[in-house]
């Protein structure tokens, strides 16, 4: 299956063999520039992609990486998403939910959201998600909402919605996404049946990637 990729991308310009020390950064073998911060390559070809620009792009440990080079002399590291690679199912199972539940239903992977079933669904697709639910995907577990108002999850910052329920989608033993409903009552808890629809949706998202 052809392979997503998204966006975000970090760019690196191999540095030239002589010192490159900065006159303005007394830290030698660095260089700021307009599109971030040049590194030196050892001699096992590793390089360290600063902390700077792996905060900026939520690039965290153990993230794939694709590796790309261009005929200007680019060196180009590209973060890429599994969950890319079911973009329509995600998009299919959430209008499933949608539908079955009445509610706003979505699917994100570990960075936005991919696909969103029902209200609100041009508000949120395609935004950033919230720490929050990054932390609740890194836990592994799933979340049902305690229906206390001060303790709700948002699933991106700014909206409307709180998440009702959501299950981490993990594939290969590694969290790619995760699968939710959204409501606008802060103090409703979730249903048994939409806690295992969630669930079952994200173990068969995790199914198709491993296949």
């Amino acid at each position: 299956m052809r392979r997503a990729k998204q966006k975000m991308c970090c760019r690196y310009n191999l540095p030239p063999l002589t010192d490159t020390t900065y006159k303005g950064n007394r830290k030698e073998g660095k260089i700021m520039k307009a599109t971030g911060i040049v590194r030196r390559i050892d001699e096992l070809g590793r390089v360290v992609i600063p902390k700077e620009i792996r905060r900026t792009q939520r690039i965290r440990r153990g993230d794939p990486l694709e590796i790309f080079t261009t005929g200007d002399g680019e060196v180009i590291f590209k973060k890429y998403s599994p969950m890319g690679e079911v973009n329509t199912l995600a998009a299919q199972l959430a209008e499933v939910l949608s539908r079955q539940f009445a509610l706003t239903a979505f699917v994100c992977d570990r960075d936005r959201i991919l696909a969103v079933s029902g209200s609100g669904r041009r508000e949120l697709t395609d935004r950033s998600i919230s720490q929050p639910l990054e932390k609740l995907m890194e836990a592994r577990k799933p979340y049902q909402s305690p229906g206390a108002p001060e303790k709700t999850l948002l699933p991106c910052e700014g909206a409307p919605r709180v998440l009702l329920c959501a299950a981490p989608v993990l594939a290969g033993g590694d969290v790619t996404g995760a699968v939710g409903l959204l409501t606008e009552d802060r103090a409703a808890c979730p249903e048994d049946a939409q806690c295992k629809a969630v669930a079952v949706a994200a173990a068969f998202l995790a199914k198709q990637m491993e296949e």
